[in-house]
C-alpha cells in the first residue's frame, strides 16, 4: 500500500490560512487529506501511519533563484577555491596549490578552472594576476571564475585562446583590466567581457553534466529542496537539461530559465516546441542589468561607500543601456513570457521598474509577475512602484551574513547597509517576495538563508538592519508557497493541501518555536511525489560556519 498519515508532531502546511493540522494523508504522488487525524484515518482508511515523534513537516523548500548544477561543477570538475566559512582557501598561496594540482591531472593544452574565488576573504585581499596565472601554468589555459559568476582572472594562454589582446578594446557592459602602463592583467569584468567563459555550461560535457547534475540532487534533496532552478540557461545548457529530461524522471524537479538574447528563436525550435519530460520545465525568461556589489559593478543611484583600490568612488556598472533593456522586456512581455532580471543595483531596479512601466502601457497583462532579483538596495519607493505595477522580488538575504560586514564597511557604508535585501519594506508595502542563496554563489542551505532572513546577523556577529527583519512564519512562506507562487506553479506544490504533491521536509524541531536558532535545525527527511528520498544520518548537521 502506497498511502501513508503522517501525524505526531507539528505540522506546518504554510496554506492561506497557515493552518496546523493533526495528521496529513498522502497517497501515491499527492496529498489526499490534511485535517483532524479522525478524518484523515477515514479518508485513507488502513493506511501506514508514520510517527513524527514531535517533529515538525513543513512543505519541501523551493529555491527561487539558483544555477543547479553548479555547485556540483565545483566540486567534481573545478579547483574549488572557497575560503571560509564555505572553504579552506586564506591566502594567494593556497589558491596557486589548488590551481597547481588541478594542473598536474590536467593534460597539458586543456584547460584548468578554479572556481568560487572571494578575493575579499584572502589574506592578500585582491585577485591573482594574469603573471601568477602565468607561473601556474604556461601550458594550461588557466582561467579563475570569482565567486559572483561575474569577473574572472585569465593567465596568457587563456587569453590568447579567447582572442583577446592588448588592443582589444572593452565590450558594452564589461571591462579588461589593464595595468598603469595600459597592459592586460588578466582580469574581466562582465558577462559581455567574460564571453562563453561566464557561462556555467563552459567546458561542460553530458557526461561530466550527468555526473554533477546526480551529485547536485542529492545535495539539494539532502537540504530539503525539490523544486530547484538554473536561472540562466544558454542554448548549449538547455541542450543538456534536454537530453537529462528524456531519460525519465532525473529524481528532482527544475525550472529553467532561458536567457532572453535567444528569443525569439528558441521558442520557435523544436526543441521548445518538443520539450522532453514534465519534471524539467521552462520557466521565465532571463535578463541582467547590472553587475556585483562584490566587484562594484552593481549599479547604484549613489557611489559606493569606499572607493576601490587605484580608484575614485563610482556608481557601478551598467550591463545594458536604457534603450536595449526596454526593447528586450517589451519583446518577452509582448510574447507572454514572465521575465526575471537580475537588478543588484537600485539604479538598474528604476531602469527595469521604467521598462516594465512601459510594456504595460504598451500591452496591459493582468498577472505577469515579472520579477526582480536579488534587489538588493531597492528603495522604499521602489518597493509600492512593484506594488502598483505587479512586480515580485527574489532577495539575496544570504548576503547580510557572508558579506554583511563588507557592505557595513566598504560597499555601502553603515547607514545604506542596514538596508540590504529589504524584505522588511517589502512586507509592509505588500509585495510578494522570495529569498535565494543564489547557489553556487552562497551554498544551497534553506534553513541557514531563512534563519539569517529573520536574525540579520553578519558573520562578525553585528546584527545589520532590524527593521528589515521578517518573521520566520514569513521567511517560511518566502522559501515554500510564495516560492512557487512566484513561477505559477502555487497550484502544485509548495503547501501542504490537498491535491498538491506530496514533497514534504521533516524537521527535528519547529523553527517558529526557535527563531533566533533555526541555523541549527537538522532536515531528518525529505519527501518528493510521495516517496522518501532523504533521510538524515544520527549526526546533527548543524550551522554552516
Amino acid at each position: 500500500m502506497n498511502a501513508k498519515i503522517f501525524t505526531g508532531g507539528s505540522i506546518l502546511t504554510l496554506d492561506d490560512e497557515n493552518s496546523v493540522p493533526e495528521a496529513v494523508g498522502i497517497e501515491g504522488e499527492r496529498i489526499v487529506a490534511v485535517g483532524a487525524l479522525v478524518d484523515v484515518r477515514a479518508a485513507l482508511g488502513g493506511a501506514e501511519e508514520i510517527d513524527l515523534e514531535g517533529r515538525t513537516l513543513i512543505p519541501a523548500f523551493i529555491d527561487p533563484h539558483g544555477h543547479f548544477p553548479d555547485s556540483a561543477f565545483v566540486t567534481l570538475l573545478r579547483a574549488d577555491l572557497a575560503s571560509p566559512p564555505r572553504g579552506d582557501c586564506r591566502s594567494l598561496a593556497d589558491v596557486f596549490a589548488r590551481l597547481n594540482a588541478k594542473a598536474a591531472q590536467t593534460p597539458k593544452g586543456e584547460w584548468v578552472m578554479g572556481a568560487a574565488l572571494d578575493e575579499t576573504l584572502l589574506a592578500e585581499g585582491r585577485m591573482p594576476t594574469r603573471d601568477e596565472l602565468d607561473a601556474v601554468s604556461r601550458d594550461h589555459p588557466v582561467w579563475v571564475i570569482h565567486t559572483s559568476g561575474h569577473c574572472g582572472v585569465a593567465n596568457s594562454m587563456a587569453l590568447a585562446h579567447q582572442g583577446i589582446g592588448e588592443g582589444t578594446p572593452d565590450p558594452a557592459g564589461g571591462r579588461f583590466l589593464r595595468d598603469a602602463a595600459g597592459r592586460l592583467t588578466g582580469g574581466i569584468e562582465g558577462l559581455s567581457a567574460m564571453g562563453e567563459m561566464g557561462d556555467t555550461h563552459f567546458l561542460i560535457d553530458q557526461q561530466s553534466f550527468r555526473r554533477s547534475f546526480d551529485a547536485a540532487r542529492e545535495e539539494y534533496l539532502a537540504h530539503g529542496v525539490t523544486l530547484a532552478q538554473n536561472s540562466w540557461t544558454a542554448r548549449p545548457l538547455l541542450e543538456l537539461f534536454a537530453a537529462v529530461a528524456a531519460e525519465g524522471d532525473p529524481g528532482i524537479d527544475l525550472v529553467l530559465l532561458p536567457v532572453a538574447e535567444i528569443e525569439p528563436d528558441f521558442s520557435k525550435s523544436d526543441l521548445c516546441r518538443n520539450w522532453p519530460g514534465a519534471n524539467i520545465s521552462l520557466g521565465p525568461r532571463k535578463l541582467l542589468t547590472d553587475g556585483s556589489f562584490l566587484m562594484r559593478t552593481a549599479w547604484l543611484t549613489e557611489p559606493y561607500h569606499t572607493a576601490a583600490p587605484g580608484k575614485a568612488p563610482d556608481t557601478g556598472l551598467a550591463y545594458m543601456d536604457r534603450g536595449a533593456l526596454f526593447a528586450e522586456v517589451g519583446k518577452l512581455h509582448d510574447m507572454g513570457h514572465q521575465i526575471h532580471t537580475h537588478c543588484n543595483g537600485d539604479a538598474a531596479s528604476d531602469m527595469y521598474l521604467d521598462a516594465i512601466e512601459a510594456a504595460l502601457a504598451t500591452n496591459p497583462r493582468k498577472d505577469h509577475r515579472h520579477t526582480i532579483i536579488h534587489g538588493q538596495v531597492m528603495r522604499e519607493d521602489q518597493l509600492e512602484r512593484c506594488a502598483q505595477l505587479g512586480v515580485t522580488v527574489s532577495f539575496f538575504p544570504a548576503h547580510v551574513w557572508f558579506w554583511g560586514d563588507k557592505h557595513y564597511s566598504e560597499l555601502l557604508g553603515p547607514e545604506r547597509s542596514q538596508n540590504i535585501s529589504p524584505t522588511g519594506w517589502a512586507e509592509k508595502a505588500g509585495v510578494l517576495f522570495t529569498i535565494h542563496n543564489d547557489a553556487s554563489v552562497t551554498p544551497t542551505r534553506p534553513l541557514q538563508l531563512i534563519h539569517t532572513t529573520v536574525n540579520r546577523v553578519t558573520h562578525s556577529g553585528r546584527t545589520l538592519g532590524e527593521e528589515q527583519k521578517i518573521s520566520a512564519l514569513s521567511a517560511l512562506r518566502a522559501h515554500t508557497i510564495d516560492a512557487a507562487w512566484q513561477v505559477f506553479q502555487e497550484d502544485e506544490r509548495g503547501s501542504i493541501e490537498p491535491g498538491k504533491l506530496a514533497d514534504l521536509v521533516m524537521l527535528e524541531a519547529n523553527p517558529l518555536d526557535r527563531p533566533d536558532r533555526i541555523d541549527t535545525i537538522r532536515v531528518d527527511e525529505t519527501w518528493r511525489r510521495g516517496a522518501r528520498v532523504h533521510q538524515a544520518e544520527n549526526t546533527k548537521v548543524g550551522a554552516l560556519v
